[in-house]
């Protein structure tokens, strides 16, 4: 496996985790148990995405045998190739420019925004202890998670592993949750502007057009 020495990268692994969890904890600023239960659940998938990327391939080892039956030629240990969804669907080129990886990035960029633009407007919201219902918020009501969700999907078009798979349904569902318990509370302190609100903005998809919506904040 002449490959092997593209991995065993640790300093790679921490030093991008450590970025990309930076800024998320950057655009959330984490005040309540459920924001650092959201970022600690977006923490554990990067981790686990870059240890696979630069540290141990722990998917190509296990799927090792198969992938060399299909593509005998193709060493999986070098760097180039494990980017198994641009392998597996014949894209050929330098990875960092294929479809898969461009599309990858604008998705992550993409969520990276939304994050922080939701933020802006929850945490002014806050502050004045008004309901969220401007930006972002005035699209769907939950941008944060959408926006874990985003990027989290980004990151498996350009590098989908076994860990990061079975995560991501995962997640998805923790986010869910979390939105629906935030709903409750949001309901018992908003009461009718909450439900007002519920009823004119979508949960999830986002509306491609907004107005200031103001429901008796």
């Amino acid at each position: 496996m002449h490959g092997e020495s593209d991995y065993g990268l640790w300093g790679l692994v921490f030093i991008n985790s450590a970025i990309f969890i930076f800024f998320a904890f950057s655009f959330v600023k984490p005040q309540s148990k459920t924001d650092w239960r959201s970022l600690g659940a977006f923490s554990a998938f990067i981790f686990a995405l870059f240890t696979e990327m630069y540290g141990f391939p722990l998917t190509i080892y296990f799927l090792s045998g198969w992938l060399t039956e299909l593509y005998p030629n193709t060493d999986f240990f070098a760097h180039e190739n494990g980017h198994l969804l641009r392998t597996i669907l014949g894209l050929e080129g330098d990875a960092h420019w294929s479809i898969l990886h461009i599309i990858s990035n604008v998705l992550i960029v993409a969520g990276f925004f939304i994050l922080s633009s939701a933020w802006n407007v929850l945490h002014h919201a806050q502050k004045n202890h008004s309901l969220a219902n401007t930006g972002w918020y005035a699209r769907c009501r939950h941008p944060q998670y959408l926006a874990f969700i985003i990027i989290m999907f980004g990151f498996l078009l350009q590098w989908p592993t076994i860990p990061t798979l079975i995560m991501f349904p995962i997640l998805t569902l923790v986010y869910i949750r979390l939105a629906k318990r935030e709903e409750k509370a949001a309901i018992a302190e908003f009461g009718e502007r909450y439900l007002a609100y519920k009823d004119n903005t979508p949960a999830w998809l986002p509306k491609l057009s907004s107005s200031n919506l103001q429901y008796g904040n």
